[in-house]
Order: structure tokens, then C-alpha cells, then sequence
């Protein structure tokens, strides 16, 4: 008997399509009940919810007229019109809901949006008010349409009236405010904007680092190239791997200005309030949604290439890799710092692939014709050899960079330790031992050296007692790390604290049950409290797991016959 699997996204799906069509008056089904309708309003679905946009576009598109029957149809229409980069098309449909009536906060957006684009203003303000009047029941469309009628509305307003609207935009997005407040100064010129851009990104609770960015770019448009070079090389030296940060002193200091940002502009301002509720709507995995506020923010503000790398990454995150690729491969003709960016993220592709080799020789031809490398680069270089079992070269470029930097550099204890693993990996045991001391030197409460360190010493019978004591530390600083756990109760294993190492060695299993090593840890652990059937259960386990290695098989085969 054959049997159909759905996973729980499908089921979803389905019921959805179900309750729509429940819901549908029966007059308008009668253009709905054929199969061939029904089919092709559930294709384009499925592929929207997988962000197929085109795909979907393609079906939805025959089904022209059912947004007489049912608004749902409407709103995944535009979703995919706007995804699949048809912000035109969605205009001219928005606007043909709004004749029959059945306009929806997304069509007055959209609607908001183009008109502002085309600066017209003042249709635009009228489209975000009935997109404000069109209350959500999502809490960041209501945040959205209140931000881009404010702003659409500034002509009519000075700073007071427009700080007091930008007030009553709801307390839970505070941090938002502060960010719109600084732009708002910024557009109508207060001598306040520099101080307030200094105290917005001087707040180390949270990475403000691409408003440096924004700040340096204010002062670049205000003809102070020279202090905004200073800017940015100051915040470069907080975050040395910001992109836009690191491209944009590329180009200062070639004395390019490339403006593709201006807080003057409504349009630009617009697009990163749009940007911001993108990259939130990402962080809790609504892809289509978040794409859905990227790609109106691209239209309004096409040049700033900062919109495309989250929308590479929401079609990484959910296995689109034809259309991420696409992406990086269009970033990496903007500058430097986006080449190496796009060569490490199609590396990342070309690994989920299978593609090992093609992803070594893309970062290898990469990182080689960079003419100036700095040593941020030189250790991404490096870890990737290592994270790719190249430990003999990865031990060059990690040694360049031990060379180069001061021990209080961060970059110095994580150079040792990716050169002191890949001295183990290569079967130098002394020089690794010696790398990874030399790492928890310059920085002691690193988990996973201290981790990596004592377990190498646990399995090769040595220094135990002061590995258990460091191995606490490190859950200390770790406590839910399943690697720490089971290291942990591996030491009192090794001691023959049998019952302790039941305890953690359990905790590792429930936390990585497809582990092999750890499934292996717990059998020997069950042997020697007395639980031999049991014993033999997770040994057994461990010979069907893939991941298995046919040294630790090899060892489970005796021990199922002998025991420990």
C-alpha cells in the first residue's frame, strides 16, 4: 500500500485552500469550480509560500476576476507581483481593486509607493492614510503605514509637528523611532542631526553599525569628505566586517561619493523604514513577506545595494539557491568588498550542492586577485580552508595573521585557535596543544577552546582531572551546549564517576540524538551502571546513523560483542 507523506507547511496549504473555498459565496464558485481553477489557485500558493514568485505570478495570472470572489486571492496576486519585480503590473491591479471597490492595505501601499517613486507626493500621502485607515492585524503593516504617511506628510509640517506624529507610532518600536528621529532632523536641516547620529550609534546595547554608515554618508553629502572618511574608518575599527561600512571607504577613499543614500530624500528614508520591517519579518523566517517589503524598498531606492543582500539571503535561508546565486553574482561587481562578500556566500551554495571543489577555486581565485588584503579577509580565507579540510594551507594564512596582529587583537586568540585545530586535524599534537594555550591566554572564556582543548586531552588519557575543572567552566559560560555537555560527562567517565556521567551524558543525547559520538558516549555509560540491554540499543543506534565514521563502527562491533 502506497502512502502519501505532506509535510505540516503542505497540510497548511491544503486547509487553507479548503477554507477558502468554504468561504466563498456560492455565486462566485461558479467561476471557481472548475478543476483545472482550483488546481492552478493551489500551484500558485504552494510556489509563493516556497517564494517561486514568477512561478506563481504565471498561475495567479489565469485567474484574472477572482478577486470578485475572495480578497485572499488579491493580496497573494500582489505578493507575487511585487516579488517577481512586476511593481508596475501591481500598481495597475491595485488600482483596479480600488475601481471595483476591493482595495486591500497592500494595494494602497503599493499604490503609496509608485506614486512616490514618481514623485507625487501628495498621492502618495493619500494612499499611505487609507493604508493607516486599513488597520492589520500584523503589528509591523500598522508600524509601516503610519511611518509612510508621516513621512509623506513633512511638506505640511515642521520638525515639532513631525517629531510629535513620529511620537505616537507605538512604544514597542522605540528603537525605530530613534532611528526615524535622526533622519527627521536630517531632513529638515537641524544643526542637531550630527549629535543626535554620534548618541544613536554610540549605544553598545545594540549594533547600530549600519547607521555609522548612514552618518558618514550625511556628512559625505554635506561636502566633508574628510570627516567622513574619518567616521568611517573610526567605526570600522568597532566593526571590522560591516559591508556597506567597509565598501564605502573603498570609495572615499578613491574620493568617490557614492550617494545612494540621502536622509533628505523621502524616497530614501522611506525605503529604509521599508528595509527595517524586511530584515524583522527575516529574522522570524516570514520570507515571503519580508521579500515582499524589500522589493518595494529596491524600487524606491534601486541603487543601494544593501536591500539585495538580505533578499539573498531570505532565498539562501529557504534553498532558493538559483535565485541567491543570481543575486551574489550581481554584488560582486560593486566594489571589493562586496566581491569577497559574494565569493564566500556562493562558496556556502556551491558546499550545499556538493560542489567542493568549484566552491575552493571560486574563494581561492577571489581572495588571490583582491589587490590589497586585509587580515579580516586573510582569516576568512583561512577558515575556510579549514572548515574545508585544506588544514596544511589554512595553517599559512593563520599564521600571517598571528604574525601580524598584537595578542589584545580578538583576531589573534582565533588565529591561534583555527591554526591550533588544524595542527591537530594534521596529527601535530604539540603545536596545536601550544596554539590553543596560547588562545585562552589572550582570551580565557572562550567555551569552545576550552572545550576543544580538554576533550583532546581526555582522549588521550591525559591532564583529566584539570580538563573536568575546565570543561565546568566552560558549561558555565556555555550551559545548553550539547559538545560542552557531552565533554563534560565524558571527563567523569574517564574518572569513573559513572552515576554523575549518566546525568550529563543523558543531557547530551536528549539535546543531539542523531549524534553518533554522543550516542556512543551514552551506551558505554549505561554499560558500566549496570544497563547492558540498553547499552547495546544505542550502540546499535549508532551503527545506522550516516554520519557514523567506520573507525567508530568498527569499535562499536567489538564492544557488541565483548562489552566493555
Amino acid at each position: 500500500m502506497k502512502i502519501f507523506k505532506f509535510n505540516l507547511k503542505t497540510i497548511g496549504q491544503i486547509l487553507f485552500v479548503i477554507i477558502f473555498l468554504s468561504t466563498t459565496p456560492a455565486k462566485s464558485l461558479d467561476k471557481f469550480n472548475k478543476a483545472e481553477r482550483v488546481s492552478d489557485y493551489f500551484s500558485g500558493i504552494l510556489l509563493l509560500n516556497d517564494n517561486q514568485y514568477e512561478q506563481s505570478f504565471n498561475f495567479f495570472k489565469k485567474l484574472n476576476g477572482l478577486e470578485n470572489s475572495h480578497i485572499n486571492y488579491s493580496v497573494k496576486y500582489l505578493y507575487s507581483l511585487v516579488n517577481s519585480g512586476n511593481i508596475r503590473e501591481a500598481f495597475n491591479y491595485s488600482r483596479k481593486l480600488e475601481k471595483k471597490k476591493l482595495d486591500t492595505f497592500e494595494s494602497h501601499l503599493i499604490t503609496g509607493i509608485f506614486h512616490l517613486k514618481n514623485s507625487n507626493t501628495d498621492l502618495a500621502q493619500k494612499y499611505f492614510l487609507k493604508a493607516k485607515n486599513k488597520r492589520s492585524r500584523f503589528i509591523l503593516n500598522n508600524y509601516v503605514s503610519n511611518s509612510l504617511y508621516n513621512w509623506s506628510n513633512l511638506n505640511n509640517l515642521n520638525l515639532n509637528q513631525a517629531t510629535s506624529e513620529l511620537n505616537k507610532i507605538d512604544e514597542r518600536f522605540q528603537n525605530l523611532k530613534s532611528i526615524q528621529n535622526v533622519f527627521l532632523n536630517c531632513f529638515f536641516n537641524s544643526p542637531n542631526t550630527e549629535n543626535l547620529f554620534i548618541k544613536l550609534t554610540s549605544d553598545e546595547k545594540i549594533d547600530f553599525s549600519r547607521y555609522k554608515y548612514f552618518y558618514a554618508s550625511y556628512v559625505a553629502n554635506s561636502k566633508k569628505i574628510d570627516e567622513a572618511k574619518k567616521i568611517v574608518k573610526s567605526a570600522i575599527k568597532l566593526y571590522p566586517r560591516n559591508l556597506l561600512l567597509n565598501q564605502y571607504k573603498l570609495d572615499l577613499d578613491k574620493n568617490k561619493n557614492i550617494s545612494v543614500f540621502d536622509c533628505k530624500k523621502e524616497a530614501h528614508v522611506i525605503s529604509e523604514i521599508l528595509y527595517i520591517t524586511a530584515n524583522a519579518l527575516s529574522s522570524q523566517s516570514i520570507y515571503p513577506l519580508s521579500n515582499f517589503y524589500l522589493n518595494l524598498a529596491k524600487f524606491l531606492n534601486h541603487d543601494f545595494h544593501s536591500y539585495d543582500t538580505l533578499l539573498a539571503e531570505n532565498f539562501y535561508k529557504i534553498d532558493n539557491y538559483t535565485k541567491a546565486k543570481k543575486i551574489y553574482n550581481n554584488l560582486s561587481k560593486r566594489g571589493k568588498a562586496f566581491s569577497w562578500y559574494s565569493a564566500k556566500q556562493l562558496a556556502k551554495i556551491f558546499l550545499q550542492e556538493e560542489k567542493k571543489d568549484r566552491a575552493l577555486k571560486l574563494v581561492s581565485d577571489t581572495y588571490n586577485s583582491l589587490d590589497i588584503k586585509d587580515i579580516y579577509e586573510t582569516f576568512d580565507y583561512a577558515e575556510f580552508l579549514k572548515n574545508n579540510e585544506k588544514f596544511k594551507d589554512s595553517i599559512i594564512f593563520y599564521s600571517k595573521i598571528i604574525d601580524e596582529v598584537e595578542i589584545d587583537n580578538p583576531l589573534y586568540a582565533e588565529a591561534t585557535d583555527g591554526r591550533g585545530i588544524s595542527y591537530e586535524r594534521i596529527g601535530e599534537w604539540d603545536k596545536a596543544e601550544k596554539d590553543l594555550l596560547a588562545s585562552l591566554e589572550a582570551n580565557p572564556d572562550q567555551a569552545y577552546v576550552i572545550n576543544y582543548l580538554a576533550y583532546s586531552w581526555i582522549e588521550q588519557g591525559v591532564k583529566i582531572e584539570k580538563s573536568l575543572k575546565m570543561l565546568e567552566k566552560a558549561n558555565k559560560l556555555r550551559s545548553n551546549d550539547p559538545y560542552i555537555i557531552d565533554s563534560l560527562g565524558w571527563a567523569l567517565f574517564k574518572l569513573e564517576k559513572y552515576k554523575e556521567s549518566k546525568n550529563f551524558l543523558q543531557q547530551a543525547v536528549r539535546l543531539m540524538p542523531g549524534d553518533p559520538i554522543v550516542n556512543d558516549h551514552y551506551g558505554d555509560v549505561l554499560w558500566k551502571n549496570g544497563n547492558q540491554i540498553q547499552a547495546r540499543y544505542y550502540w546499535n543506534y549508532v551503527l545506522n546513523l550516516e554520519k557514523a565514521e567506520d573507525e567508530l563502527k568498527q569499535t562499536i562491533e567489538q564492544k557488541l560483542i565483548k562489552g566493555l
